[in-house]
């Protein structure tokens, strides 16, 4: 073999392994392809969360077989480690390698002639993302610092198929930053719960709003941006840092799940309504122009009529910018799947329905506010796009190579996004170095 392609479902921390598996692929000598159907090797980082994506990653599977059936496919991350017998199954599939197993990936391809193997365990080695290659590659990469989870909720599988929560070393961490800084205006720290960094017992005290003010205080990095935390780790003390650092990104995306307390109960999530209202009333009056995000699940098994219209007056009730809605899907193995009273299909869709009508009009007009303002974008490809701190995206008036950092007025809004003001590209660039 000498190419590979490494194809990325899912969340953020799946796309932050898919950079760490190119550079230990190319370490071992193998060129990365441009495209999948031009590879001796095709990489599948999978994702398990729902049902479709099962789904996504099975006809995917098919669709190499069609395209490039001289291919030898090797399928890993979470889907791998729920279910390798299922997968293995499939034609034209050599290896499976679940999370477990991702650091040995390289050897294992460029080991026999034919492995036809399964390689999943239970215990999980931490898979850190090379900084080098993620930042010849993205514009703003992903770094992950956290993986794991010690939750236990009732309809989630990603306990089981990542391990307990495990945190990159601090020093690991500054100098990933350091090295991703040189080429890369923003970065995007990322985990499977993120707030839990540096939280294992003998860890240390140090805590996530202290690993951002050290990353501020010893790298360089003009933006940092954070994905999703849960709503109780967004503490005080990290909300005010977001507030008052320039250089973070003003975008906090907290997990919601249900506005029905009831339902919360069931799905065994650790706070209320009450509790994440604060949150979320907190961060909009630290920052008033803040993204504030959140994923909403749909149809859990029981929600009746009465619980749903309690979630959606909850989310109608806040400051949200976006929403990130699913439908439920039982994941097998988790106790939610054995619940009894699950929800008709068509009404967990009807329910999805509604709730992206909330959210859209609730993206509307928080973009409307935005016309006029003079906003911090990063430009990202393709050329003539950006995105600002708070999670917009933005048509600028000509088209600007990615990576730059600009101030930029807005004129309008998009069907989607918003629309820059035309003014004279020298007035506009921060910087371009």
């Amino acid at each position: 073999m000498r190419t590979f392609f490494v194809q990325n479902f899912g969340c953020r921390a799946t796309q932050a392994d898919g950079v760490a598996l190119e550079a230990l692929l190319s370490e071992k000598g193998l060129l990365a392809a441009r495209r999948r159907d031009e590879a001796d090797l095709v990489v599948l980082n999978t994702c398990t969360v729902t049902t479709s994506a099962d789904d996504d990653v099975r006809q995917t599977v098919r669709r190499v077989n069609r395209e490039n059936a001289d291919a030898r496919i090797l399928v890993t991350g979470c889907y791998a480690q729920r279910a390798p017998d299922e997968l293995a199954s499939l034609p034209g599939v050599e290896w499976v390698v679940g999370n477990s197993h991702k650091t040995q990936i390289a050897d294992l391809v460029s080991g026999a002639e034919y492995h036809g193997q399964i390689h999943v365990g239970d215990v999980f080695t931490f898979l850190s993302a090379a900084a080098n290659d993620a930042a010849g590659q993205h514009t703003r990469p992903n770094l992950k610092i956290q993986d794991g989870c010690d939750n236990r909720c009732s309809f989630c599988i990603i306990p089981s198929v990542r391990g307990r929560s495990q945190s990159a070393p601090l020093d690991q961490v500054l100098g990933q930053v350091r090295e991703l800084s040189r080429r890369n205006r923003e970065i995007v720290l990322t985990g499977i719960n993120l707030g839990r960094w540096g939280r294992e017992r003998g860890a240390g005290s140090m805590r996530l709003a202290d690993l951002v003010r050290a990353i501020l205080r010893e790298t360089d990095i003009e933006r940092l941006r954070l994905s999703s935390v849960e709503p109780m780790d967004f503490s005080d003390d990290l909300l005010r840092l977001m507030a008052e650092s320039p250089r973070v990104a003003r975008h906090v995306h907290a997990p919601l799940q249900s506005g029905s307390d009831s339902v919360l109960r069931r799905m065994r999530r650790k706070y209320r309504s009450r509790h994440y209202a604060g949150r979320v009333l907190m961060a909009r009056e630290l920052m008033p122009d803040a993204a504030i995000g959140a994923d909403v699940m749909v149809g859990f098994p029981g929600e009746t009529s009465e619980e749903f219209e309690c979630s959606r007056d909850f989310i109608a009730s806040l400051p949200f910018t976006y929403l990130h809605v699913f439908t439920y899907s039982a994941r097998p193995g988790t106790p939610a799947a054995d619940a009894p009273d699950q929800v008709p299909m068509a009404v967990r869709r009807e329910r999805n329905r509604i709730l992206r009508d909330l959210a859209a009009s609730k993206n509307l007009e928080f973009r409307q506010r935005m016309v006029g303002k003079k906003l911090r974008v990063v430009t990202i490809n393709p050329p003539g796009s950006a995105i600002t701190e708070n999670y917009l995206n933005v048509e600028l008036a000509q088209p600007v190579p990615p990576n730059r950092m600009m101030e930029v007025t807005i004129g309008s809004v998009t069907e989607s996004g918003l629309r820059e003001l035309t003014a004279p590209a020298a007035l506009r660039v921060l910087s371009t170095s």
